[in-house]
């Protein structure tokens, strides 16, 4: 909850900010910014007054963002009369120092802001983002032509756009990824490679010939099995919906025969030394540095076996587990949101725009300066320099649309046109634009995600007896109250699913 005094917003605000969406947040400098677009989308900068926005981004500090930003501000000068103060806030940092800079109250234009860093949902639920739907209509015309559909209709709270989401991939695919030098050199088939159950002949082979140092099966803390449900509130809180469902009912997932059989495969692995002994407080791991590993888990894109390759220094090979889906939470994976504080909320809609349907800029902010920090092969292809990865190595994918950037030189040239057919090759999953206002049981909510902070990690990597923690497990959970929460979730979910078309 936000702490500052005179935000304590309720649900009385929240839905006069919803109605505010018709007027794009009431700022008072509208009227000429509208007047300076032209009808073919372009901007008449002369009929603008100077303007600067203030922009906080996830990702480490650059020491070359001031030299970026400053050829940056002189483009975005000439194209809509306006300047950026880009803060970087680290990946661990990133949701806690939002929460208290939006709590203050401060008056910063735009922020990143997804499903799983300074989340994206309770936020505008709570108020901090400004309602974009007019906006949208008004500045933001690239951005709805160039998005898939889906990115915007996923991410609606109450029917309104509080975000614009990235344009990269909408559907979400986990894969068994693995080292390809013990592939090789055991000669190891991946090719039937899918479940947990699966691995299990490779992990045995790894643990029998490799030194101890070699972990088979590289997972921290947060692992979790993939199993064919759609969470409803991660993993931690257990209940979700089958993928395949008929009914459209949640269940209980520690009830399901999927999610017994996972823990125990997961049990048999911890006692066989495939996993680290210490995983279940393992809060990372550095198996990509070091290369001692086998397999691990991860969700992919088209083409990911080349990046994760190029990263590592060694060639990493992947096997799917599922199909791929859409997921509320994956159209919400990056995106940026105008502050409800913002006093140029037209301004930031048109930056935002830009972003999202101009390759200059777009490369700029990403890859920063030709010749400084990459040299072109030719218009498609780029190579870094040593000072992209010294000095300005920004993170791609939380900077707008990914489909406008550049290549390097080991991509194959349809990459982008490979991500718009993952994406509509997916399957769309059962909830999939419904999103779970949590107030009337925040108080279970908050008491459920404590006992799966307890119990989750011991019972996911298998550092402990299924058939002793399970039955404690869920004891736990129906004492904070699982069944009103699941009760709750699927009268809200049914009122949804009945207005859908």
């Amino acid at each position: 909850m936000f702490k500052k005094k005179g935000f304590a917003l309720t649900l009385v605000f929240v839905l006069m900010l919803s109605m505010l969406a018709g007027c794009g947040g009431g700022s008072s400098s509208g009227a000429k910014e509208q007047e300076a677009v032209k009808s073919d989308g372009t901007v008449d900068t002369a009929k603008l007054d100077p303007v600067k926005l203030k922009l906080y981004l996830i990702g480490p500090s650059q020491k070359d963002l001031g030299l970026v930003q400053d050829e940056i501000n002189k483009y975005l000068t000439k194209k809509i009369n306006t300047t950026i103060d880009i803060t970087m806030i680290d990946w661990g940092d990133y949701s806690q120092r939002m929460q208290v800079i939006t709590s203050s109250g401060e008056d910063y234009d735009i922020a990143f802001t997804s499903s799983w860093a300074f989340d994206y949902l309770p936020n505008a639920a709570k108020g901090a983002f400004m309602p974009l739907n007019d906006l949208l209509d008004k500045y933001g015309k690239g951005i709805k032509e160039e998005l898939d559909p889906r990115f915007l209709e996923g991410t609606k709270v109450n029917g309104v756009n509080y975000g614009i989401p990235a344009n990269k991939e909408l559907a979400q695919q986990m894969v068994w990824r693995f080292n390809k030098k013990y592939v090789d050199k055991y000669k190891l088939d991946i090719s039937k490679v899918t479940t947990l159950e699966d691995l299990e002949p490779l992990l045995k082979t790894i643990k029998e010939k490799e030194p101890a140092d070699i972990t088979p099966l590289a997972v921290p803390k947060g692992f979790t099995p993939f199993l064919p449900i759609d969470w409803a509130l991660g993993t931690d809180i257990p209940i979700g919906m089958y993928l395949d469902t008929k009914d459209f009912k949640y269940v209980n997932t520690l009830e399901t025969p999927e999610f017994k059989a996972a823990l125990q495969t997961m049990r048999k692995y911890y006692k066989a030394g495939y996993v680290r002994e210490d995983i279940a407080t393992l809060d990372g791991i550095d198996n990509i540095k070091t290369g001692k590993w086998l397999v691990d888990k991860e969700i992919t894109q088209p083409y990911a076996d080349l990046g994760w390759s190029r990263s590592a220094g060694y060639d990493i090979v992947t096997r799917p587990m599922q199909d791929p889906v859409i997921f509320t939470g994956s159209a919400a994976g990056s995106m940026m949101a105008i502050s409800a504080y913002s006093k140029n909320p037209e301004r930031s809609m048109m930056f935002l725009n830009l972003l999202n349907t101009d390759a200059y800029l777009r490369n700029l902010i990403q890859f920063g300066i030709e010749g400084t920090h990459y040299k072109k092969i030719d218009d498609t292809y780029i190579e870094d320099l040593p000072a992209m990865q010294e000095r300005y190595a920004m993170p791609g994918f939380a900077l707008g649309n990914l489909m406008l950037t550049y290549l390097h030189k080991d991509e194959p040239k349809d990459k982008w046109d490979a991500f718009t057919k993952f994406n509509e090759s997916a399957k769309v999953a059962p909830t999939f634009g419904f999103n779970f206002d949590t107030t009337p049981v925040k108080t279970e909510v908050a008491a459920l995600t404590n006992v799966g902070k307890e119990f989750m990690p011991a019972l996911f990597t298998g550092s402990v007896d299924p058939d002793q923690y399970l039955p404690k497990a869920m004891q736990k959970y129906k004492e904070a109250g699982l069944d009103k929460v699941m009760a709750e979730l699927q009268k809200q979910f049914d009122d949804w699913k009945s207005k859908q078309k």
